[in-house]
């Protein structure tokens, strides 16, 4: 298969603190990989590095062949990495239709003279991000509540919603922080389901998450952090029967922010 990312001994300092230490992983286009490991183990931290919210201390990441650029996540967005995060990230404020349009803008092409004027242009951009977001809401099940504030929808719904607003950025990458954070069986079903839809439509998939029978079920392959360093990387089975998981997971202590 063709390697769509790859971090190489990608490292995270904060203070004293190591919270990533060469962390290296390779992701296959067209797969859902799963990156696991016991609270605090760095799996956030290598989101927020690899999606431009923090510079690392050292490493690269090269995404499609090219290097990704370091703390500019708009830039990370734009070359089709999109992501959702662990505490929900919505504009409270605004429609779940106008939450799924202002992640599809990054794709739009009118300026400022444009948006002012509202030439012919403009108002078909308009149009087309409109209908768009429309089709992501539909996508992930929540179009009836396209005209609803985001405060209002459900827990579930919210989530859903994060994911049609980074769908609507037209990743290659999508990165889900804990997507199943919060929701009941049947909602996480649901999702499980959604995520192998999206990786059948093209979309590569990449997801931290706590419920390990979730991600085994769902994952091609699936790596486990612990204390800031990569200790298994392989098929769900073999990753279950791996000593070191085993312990990580058993063995108790504290581990890295």
């Amino acid at each position: 298969m063709i390697t769509l990312l790859e971090a190489r001994n990608v490292g995270k300092r904060f203070g004293g603190l190591q919270a990533l230490t060469d962390v290296s992983l390779t992701i296959r286009k067209g797969e859902v990989y799963g990156l696991i490991g016991p609270n605090g183990a760095g799996k956030t931290t290598f989101f927020n590095v690899l999606t431009g919210a923090y510079i690392p201390d050292g490493g690269e990441f090269v995404f499609n062949g090219s290097e990704l650029p370091s703390g500019k996540p708009h830039k990370i967005v734009g070359r089709g990495i999109a992501r959702t995060f662990q505490n929900i990230r919505l504009f409270r404020d605004l429609t779940a239709l106008e939450n799924v349009m202002a992640g599809h803008h990054i794709r739009t092409k009118a300026g400022l003279w444009g948006i002012l004027t509202q030439n012919r242009f403009t108002r078909e951009e308009e149009r087309l991000t409109t209908e768009r977001a429309y089709e992501m809401l539909k996508y992930v099940g929540i179009e009836r509540f396209a005209q609803t504030v985001s405060k209002n929808l459900s827990y579930g719904d919210q989530r859903r919603l994060e994911i049609a607003r980074a769908l609507a950025t037209e990743p290659q990458l999508l990165a889900l922080d804990e997507p199943a954070a919060g929701m009941n069986a049947t909602e996480t079903a649901q999702l499980k389901v959604l995520i192998e839809q999206i990786r059948h439509d093209g979309v590569t998939v990449m997801l931290i998450e706590h419920d390990v029978k979730l991600v085994m079920g769902l994952c091609d392959r699936v790596a486990v952090l612990d204390f800031g360093r990569k200790i298994a990387e392989d098929v769900p089975a073999e990753v279950q029967r791996n000593e070191a998981v085993i312990n990580a997971y058993l063995g108790g202590g504290k581990h890295a922010a």
